[in-house]
This record gives structure tokens, C-alpha cells and sequence, in this order.
């Protein structure tokens, strides 16, 4: 584990090294980090940010008590964590429990520019993509790049299809792509370069929903097919 600052006001935990050699037990790792730090609420700590094998801390400078008042606050907070961790046998965690969160997602040519892209790269019928793609086991390894956007670990690897060369300007909101080895969901209205091979017509991301993200880390997704009837008649 190593601490690092990131900026003035910010610093990064880097609690695994290789997410790729076993993500789940990366991202368990992380998770229970995490929530050590959740339950010591540390006075100043404004944010904890979790992502593939790492949590970004936020915090107000002018709010870390520092017993040694001439104490840099990043060393201060860096000391603190490590003491938090250390204490704690985070990196030896069981699987975290997670919801199964089952999203509905629409497969029609009319919703999916790129499924025929997909199926091409693959070698793959554009109904096998779909097949596959909807029987995946997925988890939710971390949410950024645009609010509630879900990286979704577990894509069968015979999925896996680079980002477009060119990223499109607008990706309409709840749409569903493959960018490498990950699939994702555009929760809102985005520039984007993921395949897009369906949508859905679930919202993900809500300012007026506490919290405001449908998903979060760690969270488990299983995607359900459903008929563009079906999308077009669909009421939260």
C-alpha cells in the first residue's frame, strides 16, 4: 500500500497493485479499505473516491488537526490512513456482499449503431454478441469519467473490441457500450467512443435520488434483454 499526494487539497491510496490479475479480490481489497475509512470518519476528509486498485481522499486543509502544528496536513492525514489500514486486515477480506442489480437493455440495430461493428471484430454473430453480452456476470469496479457512469468488469474476454478511432460527439443517455475489455452505461446525454451496441431505458444517474447514482462500486449487474416494445413502453 502506498499513499501519495495529489495535489493540495487530495490524496491517493494505491491498495493493490494489478486489478487485472484477480480483479474481485482487487476490488474487494479496495472496498474494504473503504470502509474502514467510512467508519473513522476523519475529521477534514470530505470525499472517498474508490476505483479499480485505489481511493482518492479529499480533504479540506484548513480542517486536518494536526497535534504538531508545524505538520503538513498530507502528512498528518497520510499517518493517520496508514495507521486506519494498518489495523486492519483489509487486504484479507472475504468477497464484499454486493446487490444484484438487474438492468434491462434494448439490442435493437435501432439503438445499437455499433453492434454490427462488434460482430465483425469478433467473429461473432450480431445475435451471439447479444447473447453473450446479456448472459455476462458483471460488477461495477468503479463509476466516473462522466456522473454515474458504471465501469463494468466481467465482459466475456471473446467480447472485448477497441474504442471507436473516432468517439462520437453525442451518445444518447442510457446507452450500453464495449470499450476494450469492459462494457459501460452512458448515464446521461455525452461525447463518447464506446461501441454502443444497446439501451436502456433506465436512469442511472438522478440529482434528486440520494445517493444520485443508480450503481456503485462493487455493485453486481446482470443485464436482462428486452423488445423495442418493450423500451419504448417502459415506465420507471
Amino acid at each position: 500500500m502506498r499513499i501519495e499526494p495529489l495535489g493540495d487539497s487530495a490524496l491517493i491510496i494505491r491498495v493493490v497493485d494489478d486489478f487485472a490479475r484477480d480483479p474481485e479480490a482487487s476490488l474487494n481489497a479496495v472496498l474494504a479499505a473503504l470502509g474502514y475509512l467510512k467508519a473513522a470518519a476523519i475529521p477534514g476528509v470530505t470525499e472517498l473516491a474508490p476505483a479499480y486498485t485505489t481511493i482518492g481522499v479529499f480533504y479540506d486543509p484548513a480542517r486536518i488537526e494536526s497535534a504538531d502544528s508545524d505538520q503538513a496536513p498530507f502528512d498528518f492525514l497520510s499517518a493517520k490512513i496508514q495507521s486506519i489500514l494498518n489495523a486492519s486486515s483489509f487486504e484479507n477480506e472475504a468477497e464484499i456482499e454486493a446487490p444484484l442489480i438487474e438492468i434491462p437493455v434494448c439490442y435493437d440495430r435501432g439503438l445499437a449503431p455499433d453492434l454490427g461493428d462488434v460482430a465483425r471484430v469478433t467473429d461473432l454473430a450480431e445475435a451471439e454478441v447479444i447473447r453473450r453480452h446479456a448472459s455476462g456476470a458483471y460488477r461495477v469496479s468503479c463509476v466516473g469519467f462522466i456522473a454515474g457512469f458504471p465501469f463494468l468488469s466481467g465482459l466475456p474476454p471473446e467480447l472485448a473490441t477497441p474504442r471507436r478511432a473516432a468517439p462520437r460527439k453525442e451518445v444518447p443517455a442510457g446507452s450500453v457500450g464495449i470499450g476494450g475489455g469492459q462494457t459501460g452505461i452512458y448515464p446521461r446525454t455525452s461525447p463518447g467512443g464506446w461501441n454502443l451496441i444497446g439501451r436502456t431505458p433506465l436512469r442511472l444517474f438522478d440529482v434528486h435520488c440520494d445517493p444520485p447514482t443508480m450503481l456503485q462500486a462493487g455493485d453486481r449487474v446482470r443485464f436482462r434483454e428486452i423488445s423495442r416494445k418493450e423500451f419504448d413502453s417502459f415506465s420507471p
